[in-house]
């Protein structure tokens, strides 16, 4: 067993369809208590060079991020996850964690992916008792936190999976909505524009291993840099 990750005794549940659909709807809700609304992906440093400035080029940058960059690769470590809980296997699940947060490029995107991901894990603890998870490392990132706690709470790949990505362009189109500004309207457009995207993501992403995560989504990444920069920020990444 890997130091310092805790051996747990993880009990897979089945909860009806109904009950899976009522759970994530609570996790992935912006009012879940993980701090998603302090973070931008980099967003308002986009914004603030000229990159972002409308609701189409709000549309093109994510979609940039779920085909060639974060979204993307959150698809497939969830799914690692998921794979690697449902098999109660604790060490596969530590190595896991350890190479998505090598993963991230910059300081910030760390910061927002170990915080929620701790967060994530605290809450449902607390607040669903029945949910026993494997154990995980301390600070997971948070798409191996979901991963690994829908797996336990027996709710399918098939749906926290895209569930999980449509969330992601939820979380930045709200940042968006108050950084360009947006009108709340022009954000659901954008939100409805990228249905096709994220289910096409997602189906692409069912056919992945760790071995073929990689990006090319430069400009978010170097917009995230920018953002640790920044001054009069309103969000933390």
């Amino acid at each position: 067993m890997r130091r310092g990750i805790p051996t747990i005794t993880t009990t897979m549940t089945d909860v009806s369809a109904t009950r899976a659909a009522m759970r994530l709807q609570s996790w992935l809700s912006p009012s879940f208590p993980v701090g998603a609304y302090s973070y931008s992906h980099g967003v308002e440093a986009a914004i603030e060079a000229g990159l972002v400035t409308d609701a189409e080029t709000l549309r093109g940058w994510i979609e940039g991020l779920v085909r060639f960059g974060s979204g993307a690769s959150d698809a497939i470590l969830l799914s690692e996850a998921w794979r690697h809980a449902s098999a109660a296997d604790a060490e596969a699940l530590g190595a896991l964690s350890e190479f998505a947060t090598a993963l991230i490029p910059t300081a910030e995107l760390r910061l927002e992916a170990l915080s929620q991901g701790t967060a994530f894990v605290k809450t449902v603890s607390a607040a669903w008792g029945d949910i026993k998870q494997i154990a995980l490392p301390p600070g997971p990132p948070l798409p191996v936190a979901y991963g690994a706690v829908t797996a336990a709470a027996g709710i399918p790949l098939e749906l926290a999976g895209p569930l999980y990505v449509q969330a992601f362009v939820h979380n930045i189109v709200s940042a968006a909505v108050r950084a360009v500004p947006l009108g709340q309207t022009d954000g659901q457009r954008v939100i409805a524009a990228l249905e096709a995207c994220v289910d096409e993501a997602w189906r692409a992403s069912e056919e992945c291993g760790i071995g073929d995560i990689g990006t090319s989504a430069l400009m978010a990444e170097w917009s995230s840099m920018q953002h640790e920069a920044m001054d009069g920020r309103l969000f933390r990444s």
